[in-house]
This record gives structure tokens, C-alpha cells and sequence, in this order.
């Protein structure tokens, strides 16, 4: 039987969780047989439907909105499964009823993937005041990223993708605050010496506090004796402290810890030091993307699993910094 049309233009229910398309699009359908004794081609098709953001309307059977990109990429696909002994037809479709059209379009429903991605930011909250805002920063960035794939997908956007964007953007103010705060420095003594002194900073070691470490070392005090410091540990009444809430040496309102060294020990003056430093500003708090960033992460996630303590994961990490810099760095011209 034939279900009853109803008007086009319901009202918008804003408690609705499933998204509310305001016009009836066309729609694209896949009838597929894929090849059964090729695993590997069966497998590849799969997975390009589910990039696509394709929808299952029941086996053999894969939905998309009608738009000329996905057009286009479902005649590409359907032309690989017959060239791998599978066969598949695109055809146009068009809803006969607003009803039937809603019952395509809940098909597309990213609202649960939009939940679990807030309770997950919401979560983070628990460690504010107590993990490192660093660990956190980079958490929230995976986070963002998840959201940003998620709404690639997201033909019908609803109240729950605007949510999750809002728990994000608040989510990254708070952090932005714990990265940054507003409390003062320890201060240093006028002319202290800084040669042959002890530099500590606390557990656990990440871009930031590598680099400081590696820039104290090379640039700053090359017989410095380094230590590393639980959260809990009171620090030593004659070290100089860095990279952490209240430390000699700690993030500025707009500066990691890195970037403020170099401001404050007059080695911003270095191309080659300012550069290392946008990737450390990349690493720990986001902000202008920086190309080589990717790379050094992964170096210093590999650096992370290789070391047995935090002495030979400084060690590691020297290298990587040590490249950069000759890679970076422009001898003055005469």
C-alpha cells in the first residue's frame, strides 16, 4: 500500500535527534554482487563505501545522496567490480513521499558518532587541574580531527553536530587556559649565572620539555645537570625550573615554554631556533600548521617506545633536534 503523503513543510522539532532535511534531494543507488573468490577486491569495495559514506539499504545494496561527486565516484567503483569478476549497477531513485525520503535520510544519522565524541570531550575535564594540559591539548586534537571525518560524512547535519563543534570549541578555550596562564613566573635573580646549574623539570616528557631540555644543553648551559620531576616531588631550592605552571621558565599567554626561553635568553634573534620552535608550538598546542611537524612527531613517538627512562629519551630526542637546527640554520653573510 502506497503510504500517505504528508506536507513538506512539517514544523521543525527541535528535540528531534535524527537530521531534518528542508528540501527532498535524489538519491544514488549501488546494486552490487561482489566477487566472492577475491577477498582482497571484496575487501578494497567495502572500504570505498565506507569512505564514501555510503549507507547499507539491505545486502548488495549502498545509498548516497545524488550529487555529481558521488556520481562520479560510484560509476568509478562500479566499473573496478566488473574488471574483479563482480558486477554492479548506479542507478537514480527518488523518494515518493516525504516519509519514505526521512527513512532514506535516517539511514545517514551521524547523531550517535556525535554523542560518543562529547562524552569523550566532556571526560577530559576530570584531569583539568591535575593532568598535564599538554597530554590534554593533544587528546582534544584527536578529538577534532575525529569530528572533522565524522562531518566529511555528514550529508544531513542535526542539533548533535552543532553540540559536538560547541563541547570542542569550549573544551579548547579550558586548555587553552591551562596551557597559558595567567599566574606569574619565578623569578630570576638580575645577572644570575646560568652555566653549571640544575635544570629540572616534571614527568612526563613530551615535545615541549624535550626541547627545552635539548636547547639548555646546546645553547644555554652545556654542563647543565638535568632532572626530571614527579608531579608530587618538591623542587630543589637552588635549580632552575622550566616547563610547568610557576617554573622559572613556563608557558607566557602566547608562548610555549621553548619559545619563551628564546625570548627571554635573547636567542630569538636564531632563524634556525624559532623555526624548531613553531613546531613545538605545533606539537604541543596546535595553531598555524607546520609541515614538518608530522615527521617530528613521529620521531619522537618512535624515541618515546625505544627508551627505558627519561635520560635516554632526552638522548633521542637530541638527535632529531640536532637535524633540525642543520637543517634550519643559514651561517650569517659576511
Amino acid at each position: 500500500m502506497k503510504e500517505v503523503d504528508r506536507p513538506a513543510d512539517r514544523p521543525f522539532d527541535p528535540h528531534a535527534t535524527r537530521p531534518v532535511v528542508p528540501e527532498l534531494a535524489g538519491w544514488l543507488l549501488m546494486i552490487a554482487q561482489l566477487p566472492v573468490d577475491d577477498p582482497s577486491s571484496r575487501m578494497r569495495v567495502l572500504r570505498t563505501l565506507e569512505s564514501l559514506g555510503a549507507a547499507v539499504a539491505r545486502d548488495g545494496v549502498f545509498v548516497l545522496p545524488d550529487t555529481p561527486a558521488n556520481r562520479q565516484s560510484l560509476e568509478a567503483l562500479a566499473e573496478y567490480i566488473g574488471k574483479v569478476a563482480g558486477t554492479a549497477n548506479v542507478l537514480q531513485a527518488t523518494a515518493v513521499s516525504p516519509v519514505q525520503h526521512q527513512t532514506f535520510v535516517r539511514l545517514f544519522d551521524r547523531s550517535a558518532r556525535y554523542e560518543n565524541l562529547i562524552k569523550t570531550v566532556e571526560s577530559l575535564r576530570v584531569g583539568f587541574g591535575h593532568s598535564d594540559p599538554s597530554a590534554i591539548s593533544r587528546v582534544l586534537h584527536k578529538q577534532r580531527r575525529e569530528f572533522e571525518a565524522i562531518a566529511a560524512l555528514d550529508f544531513f547535519p542535526s542539533a548533535a553536530r552543532e553540540r559536538a563543534e560547541q563541547a570542542l570549541a569550549a573544551a579548547d578555550r579550558e586548555v587553552r587556559k591551562l596551557l597559558f596562564p595567567a599566574q606569574a613566573q619565578a623569578a630570576l635573580a638580575p645577572g644570575e649565572a646560568l652555566r653549571g646549574r640544575t635544570w629540572i623539570t616534571r614527568k612526563p616528557l613530551w615535545a615541549d620539555r624535550l626541547a627545552c631540555a635539548w636547547l639548555i644543553r646546546r645553547f644555554v648551559d652545556p654542563e647543565a645537570t638535568l632532572t626530571w620531576l614527579e608531579k608530587t616531588q618538591s623542587l630543589p631550592a637552588d635549580a632552575i625550573a622550566f616547563g610547568f605552571d610557576g617554573a622559572h621558565f613556563a608557558n607566557s599567554e602566547t608562548r610555549v615554554t621553548y619559545e619563551e626561553m628564546l625570548f627571554r635568553l635573547d636567542l630569538a634573534k636564531n632563524p634556525a631556533l624559532v623555526k624548531i620552535g613553531s613546531i613545538v608550538h605545533f606539537l604541543e598546542v596546535r595553531g598555524t600548521p607546520v609541515a614538518e611537524a608530522a615527521g617530528v612527531q613521529t620521531l619522537l613517538q618512535g624515541a618515546q617506545r625505544r627508551s627505558n627512562s627519561e635520560r635516554e629519551l632526552l638522548a633521542e630526542a637530541e638527535k632529531t633536534f640536532d637535524l633540525l637546527y642543520e637543517a634550519y640554520y643559514q651561517a650569517p653573510k659576511n
